[in-house]
């Protein structure tokens, strides 16, 4: 009898339509707004950071999908950047590991009433990311040609980012696809160090390289930012796919309009 009790209380709160979980009960921890009243945006600001302190938490259909919060994960990324004769750089990264959005804090969380897209303010009072390159290129007009482990330290980021998104319905529930997620950044310090940047053909060399990279951190924060910006970018699209396909918008605005008055037409979700 508990094992069917089990299971009966696991479908009321899950639903399930063409393989993918979602609520159908809005949990205790999620408050709900209303757009159109005066305050919604700071209610929509403890909404949001309520729901991702479970996630950093663990929720386990996140986790199962994506992972956990912190640290998280990606597994390649390639890149390639000529804006400058500064500048040129062709990387391949992989096996990334990004720590610190287990600390997150959002500042602010606007939602556009037109077409139910976000900007939002997070802030990270450290973010790390390891992994491992391989790269060719000039950075700060220095020529590169290595792979090995890396790592880049940030402190005090600044994230404002911005995220589209289209509404959808499943099971009677309007839900937000996020499409796209762009973010600029703001950073109080920055530290790093690229193992074997020079294919190991001289220790001293890269020693020297990386002090200089550190010691002209923000002109090197310049060089790398599009790079880290695309990380970010991935990796944050992932995630709040994933967050946002399990719960539905009702749950966080609650008088949020269906597809059909939104755009004069149903939408599902196509996977």
């Amino acid at each position: 009898m508990l094992r069917v009790h089990i299971i009966g209380l696991l479908a009321f709160w899950l639903g399930q339509v063409e393989g993918l979980a979602y609520y159908t009960e809005k949990p205790s921890y999620l408050k709900s707004c209303r757009i159109n009243e005066p305050d919604f945006t700071n209610c929509s600001t403890r909404s949001i950071q309520g729901f991702l302190n479970e996630v950093i938490k663990g929720i386990p259909e996140i986790e199962k999908s994506f992972g956990p919060i912190d640290p998280m994960k990606q597994d390649q990324l390639i890149f390639k950047q000529n804006d400058s004769d500064v500048n040129i750089i062709s990387a391949n990264l992989t096996n990334l590991v990004i720590r610190g959005f287990g600390k997150m804090v959002i500042k602010e969380s606007r939602v556009n009433k037109t077409d139910f897209s976000w900007a939002d303010k997070i802030y990270l009072p450290h973010l790390r990311l390891d992994g491992n390159y391989k790269m060719y290129g000039r950075i700060l007009l220095v020529p590169l040609d290595g792979g090995g482990s890396l790592f880049i330290e940030i402190d005090d980021l600044d994230i404002e980012m911005d995220t589209k998104t289209r509404l959808y319905e499943k099971g009677g529930y309007t839900f937000f696809n996020v499409t796209e997620v762009h973010v600029k950044l703001q950073v109080g310090r920055l530290r790093a160090n690229m193992e074997n940047l020079f294919n190991g053909r001289n220790k001293e060399v890269e020693q020297r390289t990386n002090q200089f990279f550190n010691d002209n951190w923000q002109d090197f924060f310049e060089a790398m930012r599009p790079l880290i910006v695309e990380t970010l970018e991935r990796t944050l699209l992932d995630l709040l796919k994933k967050m946002f396909h399990l719960m539905p918008a009702n749950f966080f605005v609650e008088d949020i309009p269906n597809s059909l008055l939104l755009y004069g037409r149903k939408t599902r979700l196509i996977t």
